[in-house]
Formats: C-alpha cells, sequence, structure tokens
C-alpha cells in the first residue's frame, strides 16, 4: 500500500483556492468546499435572460502564470479554457479640457509606440521605448523577489540583498506619478500609464514606483479574454483540479475552522448543517479580515488586520442591452474625467463621490459575442467610489448613483434599451463576505506591502493557511494565483 497522502481542506472555490488546490494536487488528498453552486468567488457567473455577466474581474493579464496553474495540476491550459488577445487592450477617451481625443493601447511594443508617435509625436514614442524598458527591469527584479515569495521577517527584504538595491536604483521607492511625469510630457498620456495604481488602492501621486509592475501587466505582458468570460477561468481551473483527483463539493457553507483547544493546531472544517471534516491543513479562501471573524472567531486578529488600510471600492452596473455600441468602442474603454487629481482626493481622503468621475466601460460580447443573445450587448460599468468607510450613505444614494451611471452611459452612446441589468455599491460587497464593502481589499500602501502586509499563516494556528488578495502578495486574478502558489507552498511545510 502507497502512503496515506496528508488532508488539506480548503475553504472556498475562488481563483485563491482553486490555484491552491492545483498546486496540492499532486501531494495532498485535497477537498474543496465551496458554498456556492459555481465555482469562482468573485470570478463567479450572473446568467440571466441570455445573458452571461462576470461580475468580478474583467481584465486577464500575466497568462503564463494562469498556465503555470493548470501544468502544477498535470494539465494544459488550452485543454480547459481558451483565451485570446484583446486588441486594443483598452480605448482612453479624454476630456476637452485637456485636448479630449481618444487613444488606443495597443497590443505589443511596436503597436503600441506606432499608436504614441500618430497620437502624441515622436518625442513621446521614444519615451515609451525607454519607459517600457524600465518596466520590463523592474518586473523581472521584482516578481521573483518580492512578488512570488513568501515572507517570514522584515529582514527578508534584504535577503538576497542585491534585488533590493536593485530595485532601488530603479526607483522603486520613488513615486509613480513623478517617474511617469519624467517619461511623458502629454498629460494624457500621463493618466494612461499611471491610472493601474488604483488597482492597487492608491492614486498615482502616492504610490511606489515598484507598483508600475501592475502597469507592465498591462501594458507589455498584454490583456487577454478568455472564451466564455472570466468565469470560464474559474470553470477551467475547477476542472483541471478535479481531473488530478481535487474533490469539490458545491453547497458546502463553513461556519468555522475547528482548533485543538490544548494546541490550537486545526483539526478540520465544520459546515452549517454539523458536519465535520477532518483535515491536517486547513485553506481559507475567505477575504482575510472576514475570514478571522467569521471562520476562526476563537482567534483575535493580528493588529495589521484591525488597523488595516482598504482599497476604494466600486459601483458596478451590469446591462444586457439591445443596440449598437458607439464607433470606435473596443472590449474596455476608459472615459477619464477632467478633474484628475479633485478625483482622488475626494475619493481616497474625503471619502466622497469623485466630482468628475472616470468610468470604465466593457463590452465584453465585442470579444465574444455568444455572451449575449443574437444583436444585443453586455455593458460593464465601474465608478470607483469610496468603500464604507466613507461619508456616502448608500441606502439614500443608491438609486441615484445607479440612474447617473446609466445615464452618462447612454450619453456617450452606449446601447440604452436594457433589457437585464443588476447593480452592485459596497453594501452589496460587503454581503458577499467582502470586508469594508470592497473586492479590491486591503491597499498597497508601503506598510501593507510584502512582509507588511497579513501573513498567509498565523503561529497560534498551526495547519492554518489563509489565500486570496488581502494577504501576500495582493490584489488582480495574477497576484490571486500567486496566493494560491504561495499558500500551497505553506501546506507543504508544515505537512512535509
Amino acid at each position: 500500500m502507497g502512503a496515506v497522502l496528508p488532508t488539506v481542506v480548503i475553504v472556498g472555490g475562488g481563483l485563491g483556492g482553486l490555484s491552491a488546490a492545483c498546486h496540492l494536487a499532486a501531494t495532498h488528498k485535497v477537498v474543496v468546499l465551496e458554498r456556492a453552486l459555481v465555482p469562482g468567488g468573485r470570478a463567479g457567473l450572473i446568467a440571466e435572460g441570455g445573458y452571461r455577466f462576470d461580475p468580478g474581474p474583467s481584465v486577464l493579464t500575466m497568462t503564463g502564470i494562469l498556465s503555470d496553474t493548470f501544468a502544477a495540476a498535470g494539465a494544459h491550459m488550452n485543454d480547459f479554457v481558451r483565451i485570446h488577445p484583446v486588441d486594443p487592450m483598452y480605448r482612453a477617451v479624454f476630456d476637452a479640457s485637456e485636448g479630449g481625443g481618444e487613444f488606443r493601447v495597443r497590443h505589443g511594443r511596436e503597436a503600441m509606440t506606432e499608436e504614441i508617435r500618430t497620437f502624441a509625436g515622436t518625442v513621446e514614442a521614444k519615451a515609451f521605448s525607454r519607459f517600457a524598458d524600465w518596466l520590463t527591469k523592474l518586473y523581472e527584479v521584482e516578481t521573483p523577489n518580492f512578488i512570488d515569495r513568501n515572507f517570514d521577517s522584515v529582514l527578508d527584504l534584504a535577503r538576497p540583498l542585491r534585488p533590493a538595491l536593485e530595485l532601488l536604483r530603479l526607483g522603486g521607492f520613488d513615486r509613480l506619478g513623478r517617474i511617469v511625469k519624467k517619461h511623458f510630457r502629454d498629460p494624457r498620456l500621463q493618466k494612461i500609464f499611471s491610472f493601474q495604481a488604483m488597482y492597487a488602492g492608491l492614486a498615482p501621486a502616492q504610490a511606489l514606483g515598484a507598483y508600475a509592475v501592475i502597469t507592465y501587466m498591462d501594458t507589455i505582458a498584454g490583456v487577454y479574454f478568455p472564451e466564455g468570460g472570466m468565469h470560464a477561468v474559474s470553470v477551467g481551473l475547477a476542472a483541471a483540479a478535479s481531473a488530478a483527483g481535487v474533490e469539490i463539493r458545491y453547497g458546502a457553507n463553513v461556519e468555522r475552522v475547528v482548533r485543538d483547544g490544548a494546541t490550537g493546531r486545526v483539526r478540520g472544517a465544520r459546515l452549517d448543517d454539523g458536519e465535520f471534516v477532518c483535515a491536517d491543513s486547513v485553506v481559507i479562501n475567505a477575504d482575510l479580515p472576514v475570514a478571522y471573524q467569521r471562520l476562526v472567531p476563537d482567534l483575535s486578529a493580528p493588529a495589521r488586520v484591525r488597523r488595516a488600510t482598504y482599497s476604494p471600492s466600486c459601483a458596478l452596473w451590469l446591462a444586457g442591452a439591445r443596440g449598437p455600441v458607439p464607433p470606435g468602442a473596443a472590449h474596455h474603454n476608459i472615459h477619464f474625467g477632467g478633474q484628475w487629481n479633485e478625483a482622488f482626493a475626494a475619493l481616497m481622503k474625503h471619502g466622497t463621490r469623485m466630482p468628475d468621475p472616470s468610468i470604465l466601460v466593457s463590452v465584453p460580447t465585442l470579444t465574444d459575442p455568444h455572451l449575449a443573445p443574437h444583436d444585443r450587448h453586455i455593458l460593464y460599468v465601474l465608478e470607483p467610489t469610496p468603500h464604507l468607510g466613507g461619508q456616502i450613505r448608500w441606502d439614500e444614494e443608491r438609486v441615484a448613483i445607479r440612474a447617473d451611471l446609466a445615464k452618462r452611459t447612454g450619453e456617450l452612446g452606449y446601447p440604452a434599451d436594457i433589457e437585464v441589468e443588476r447593480f452592485f455599491d459596497p453594501t452589496d460587497w460587503e454581503r458577499m463576505g467582502m470586508a469594508m464593502g470592497t473586492p479590491f481589499g486591503l491597499s498597497h500602501r508601503f506598510s501593507q506591502t510584502g512582509p507588511f502586509r497579513p501573513a498567509n499563516t498565523d503561529r497560534r494556528a498551526p495547519g492554518l493557511v489563509f489565500v486570496g488578495s488581502s494577504t501576500v502578495p495582493g490584489v488582480g486574478v495574477p497576484m490571486v494565483l500567486l496566493s494560491g502558489r504561495l499558500a500551497a507552498l505553506r501546506v507543504r511545510e508544515m505537512t512535509s
């Protein structure tokens, strides 16, 4: 008889949990307990009236990380999900106060250079070449040394010392907004290459240059989209994990993680129907602050969690509509507001709605028409908003903000004959288990990065591991997939 494999229970079948399952399938008996009836967590699915909406992430980058996740389960990505490049990756529409115009963020450096040359001139095109080289060097230093890595101590930042010195030399501790301005004179290009700081919960003027790695993922590595929508990634990972021997149980709502009273070591998970699932390790894929509160209530959250600063949230309007899209519309369209600095001050300092909000309008049916009935389109309209610690009274302002988003989308030329719609605000995100009502987790200020971010283990609870956007390495689909790999490494350390 072969050796008995250690058992790991994964609470939640989101992208982080599924990634951990794929990375553990060969060495452990893995059981995923997912309360919903489909995989994906935030990358779930809303199907209504022939429309298939992705209510979570809408942008897929760094597809090599996704491919590696499938490979960890002994699978080839193309056998489970088909992905295609999105080109243009974004259409940026600018306010008349800064010259107006439209700019298409193109797939590939050569195409992007020519687009910039046409839009802003030869000097700015040459600046992009230098900027792209810098982004690439930054990514190559950061990924193995500071992103795809578990930290046990702050001292690990300087072990080995050379990458830390190289990051310093590259300007990783300068401000992102200042770095971008040094490269580009055109304020419109400055927006294009710095707005990604919002993914990290920061204004470009506040974000460290190190977070330009997100800009690298968008503008150098490229944007992709799966056939069947973003939820197809979740379905594919679940299928690959299952094929590798992982047991996935849907409709299994975990009430709490059970620990030994004397040692604190995890013993397994108890479902809300009383069933106990025994395990050597438990990986929790719930939002980390909520996980401490609901799943391990006998374990007080660490100070880093109690005092955490959260990323802004968003209002999201999903609509299934009849009619044509505006001429030139792309899969992803960013409509920039004119009051750039004032908007960030309102959002992140004052906790109020942006005075002239920039919004994202994605039309995924331009890439995959099968997501909607014939001659219909899906609109994914997102406006950044404060989280629940802000000043907006959502019970009073929800209806008006939804109406404002719909009105503005129609005025921009998108179809207004709405057949199906859903609207989400921070109170909805909170009900779905996201702390402070933000789907973007903890912000990435320096004090919440790397070894300063809430850890994916807790020494008081041997065998307990966290995965997801509020632990290492952070927010975004690539980061969450890496979070699953890092969680799997922790499990192996604990059970070897």
